[in-house]
């Protein structure tokens, strides 16, 4: 976003870093600092020091240019694309110790009632892991939390409380093409039908096979269902060595330029110089060596065929996929993975993706509710909340996001601030330093040899002003 005029500004983005500023000078490190009057001009409103037109009279840092030919002299408070995330709990489909449920759908509304779809898992075993999973695991015993899974439906009024509807599409019963699992459905709604893509996890897994699976699709004349399988994969995987070779995941289907495009997500694989794959970069128990990137295949038909895009990948970072239209183009919010890892990202021709905002603790696997995902018309509104999931802990559950992404509609107070984890957030499992390692550490600080370096410097004299 270049620098421009406050009077250029559209009146919601003024809004928005008004009610920042007061926000920010209300706090302790500006208390003793003046209080502007309730009749005072506003107009030209800016940061101390940082003028609202890029300054030209004197050299500027490569941050503070920045700061005009990217962000714009209002930061994060003049930027369209960000926001904070604020989470709640839902009944009906929230946290349940017997049931995994994850991965939701786009939330759509049909009527007065609000539709999600997602991965539900209900075991008497928990998942066992990969690297535990052999062909002594009995089939009723799941390697991952969405193996042994099936597409489930839930319905709401309100976005917050939910009713369990039961399985939109099951699994395939033994031998049959998908009769492992379905997992991480998403939703498209076109032609007066709706159509659901999701993953197709045919066999049992293995080491060697990885999370490999097919995306495949159901379709129906209403919401309710029922729903009819096409049983057969809707993209295919890349060839050997290509970046898309390794795995197709995370379907969502958006109608764009008079088409359906599908956008996905790759798990690209680490391979040596003859093209074999590797498990690791270097030390033996570091993690498996993947990157993680987003595609996109577009075809006229829901049931294909999907053309890829010959710019794939593009984008170089993310996880699970989270897409919407935005004024002509669409915007993603690639989260955990990757160099560009929890950002807002902006492409006006939906393929050349730059980041627009950095945010914390964006929805993992945010299904948004998007009315006009499937319109078509050049002139996205945005988003304000959805569902996403929380995994890795035990059973995955569903919760609620909200956020100010959304052209019309007003939510300033999530444009301020940003998330700070408190002990909780510092000392949970995944961001605690294990005792191994510490132990480790702690025998290093005590064996090295390193002092902090104090040195002796002369002044040096400028002449010119002596």
């Amino acid at each position: 976003m270049n620098a421009q005029p406050l009077g250029n500004f559209p009146l919601r983005t003024l809004t928005h870093f008004l009610l920042g500023l007061v926000v920010v000078m209300a706090t302790p490190a500006f208390a003793e600092g003046p209080s502007p009057s309730d009749d005072e001009d506003r107009s030209g409103s800016h940061f101390a020091g940082i003028p609202l037109e890029k300054p030209t009279d004197r050299p500027l840092s490569a941050a503070a240019a920045r700061l005009y030919d990217r962000w714009g002299p209002l930061a994060d408070f003049g930027n369209e694309f960000y926001t904070t995330f604020k989470y709640s709990r839902l009944t009906g489909i929230g946290k349940d110790p017997e049931v995994s449920r994850r991965d939701p759908s786009k939330v759509i509304r049909v009527g007065d009632t609000y539709y999600v779809w997602y991965t539900r898992r209900k075991t008497e075993h928990a998942p066992v892991g990969l690297r535990n999973y052999t062909d002594d695991t009995p089939d009723d015993v799941p390697a991952w939390d969405w193996d042994l899974a099936d597409i489930y439906c839930a319905t709401s009024k309100d976005g917050f409380h939910w009713q369990e509807q039961g399985v939109a599409v099951a699994r395939n019963t033994g031998g049959d093409y998908a009769d492992r699992s379905l997992s991480t459905p998403d939703v498209l709604c076109v032609n007066g039908k709706y159509h659901l893509y999701y993953q197709a996890f045919t066999g049992r897994f293995s080491r060697e096979r990885g999370d490999r699976c097919d995306v495949s699709m159901a379709w129906a004349d209403s919401p309710d269902g029922p729903w009819h399988k096409v049983n057969r994969p809707i993209i295919e995987l890349g060839k050997r060595g290509a970046w898309d070779g390794g795995s197709i995941h995370d379907p969502y289907p958006l109608i764009y330029k008079g088409q359906i495009w599908l956008y996905y997500k790759s798990d690209v694989w680490l391979v040596d110089a003859s093209g074999d794959f590797l498990d690791r970069l270097d030390a033996p128990n570091a993690p498996r060596a993947y990157h993680r990137m987003h595609g996109v295949a577009i075809a006229d038909r829901p049931e294909g065929p999907f053309v890829k895009s010959p710019l794939n990948p593009i984008a170089n970072s993310g996880h699970e996929t989270c897409l919407f239209p935005y004024q002509e183009g669409i915007v993603s919010l690639v989260i955990k993975d990757g160099p560009e890892k929890n950002t807002v990202q902006y492409a006006p021709d939906g393929l050349n993706f730059e980041v627009k905002a950095t945010v914390v603790q964006p929805p993992v696997a945010g299904g948004p509710f998007c009315p006009d995902a499937f319109a078509g018309n050049g002139d996205g509104r945005g988003i304000c909340w959805g569902l996403s999931h929380v995994v890795g802990y035990g059973p995955g559950f569903l919760l609620r996001f909200d956020c100010d992404l959304h052209r019309d509609i007003d939510r300033s107070p999530l444009k301020q601030g940003t998330i700070q984890a408190d002990e909780a957030g510092h000392f949970q499992p995944r961001t605690t330093l294990p005792e191994g390692l510490r132990r480790r550490f702690a025998e290093e600080a005590i064996s090295s040899r390193e002092e902090t370096v104090n040195i002796h410097i002369e002044p040096k004299v400028d002449e010119a002003n002596r």
